[in-house]
């Protein structure tokens, strides 16, 4: 989604948007102020927050403060264990393009899923992905909506996520036309991969890149390895390279920070704000 020039936003923070996880403990109308009291114009959103509002509320909350919805958090976890969960993945899925679409967004998240429980069939849960999202991108597409593929860190593949690199997201990605089916750039998930550079010049070349998220990899991980996502600036990603990659491969949509960590949690929303402001301008568009 291209970013738009709100005319509150801080300056070099003309891109920036607030994933509404990094503030886990707001209510969507407490992000909302936060966002714009901090100067940030756009907010990525998560369901059950959503759900909490109600999707017509939230939009009309988005769309009176004038931030823009850069991607709805999200779909997914289409690998199922029986024909029912994979009729009720089904069906969720084409609520969240429904919800997606109300919330004025043309993003939808799509953490893939990882084993179904009992399972050690790992080629039959990638097909099952690829099967399920060959259903949803008609059903995208008629809403304007481009479901954008999340590949996870292997370390999430049985869990989370049984596409664990770009190349592989991509690959499915490719399958469908642009504007249906993208993938999106997760710092924390992909800045490992040998071929990151390769295949962010792949997507570009595509137009597949649907969204570009940051966060940074701290160590020691944590007990919960979900929850190991520091502050841009904090750990070990080379931010400058990858953000001149990701430019480089015609993206110009929101930048989203993305942050599932007890302690940011536990910090005062507006002290984050502040903090994720400061990083994205030190760190990634480095002005």
């Amino acid at each position: 989604m291209s970013a738009g020039r709100a005319p509150g936003a801080a300056e070099g923070c003309e891109r920036l948007s607030l994933n509404q996880i990094t503030t886990k403990g707001w209510t969507l109308e407490e992000a909302v102020r936060g966002c714009v009291a901090a100067g940030v114009p756009a907010i990525g959103l998560w369901r059950d927050k959503v759900a909490e509002t109600g999707v017509a509320r939230a939009a009309r909350l988005c769309r009176d403060a004038g931030l823009a919805v850069s991607s709805l958090c999200r779909g997914g976890f289409l690998t199922a264990g029986d024909e029912a969960a994979r009729r009720a993945a089904l069906a969720d899925n084409l609520a969240a393009i429904e919800e997606a679409a109300e919330l004025g967004t043309d993003t939808l998240v799509l953490v893939v899923g990882g084993l179904p429980p009992g399972s050690r069939d790992l080629v039959g849960a990638r097909r099952q992905v690829t099967d399920l999202i060959g259903e949803l991108a008609p059903h995208a597409g008629d809403f304007g909506v481009r479901l954008a593929i999340e590949p996870l860190h292997p370390m999430f593949c049985a869990d989370r996520a049984v596409v664990s690199t770009l190349g592989q997201a991509l690959d499915l990605a490719e399958a469908h036309p642009a504007d249906r089916v993208g993938v999106v750039v997760d710092s924390y998930h992909v800045w490992w991969d040998p071929e990151l550079a390769r295949q962010l010049a792949r997507a570009g070349a595509g137009g597949r890149i649907a969204a570009y998220q940051v966060c940074d990899w701290t160590l020691p991980l944590p007990a919960d390895a979900l929850l190991g996502r520091g502050h841009v600036g904090d750990g070990h990603i080379d931010f400058g390279w990858l953000t001149d990659r990701v430019t480089e491969a015609g993206y110009t949509g929101w930048i989203e920070v993305e942050l599932f960590n007890e302690a940011v949690w536990n910090t005062p929303g507006a002290q984050t704000l502040a903090t994720v402001r400061e990083r994205h301008r030190t760190h990634v568009v480095r002005c």
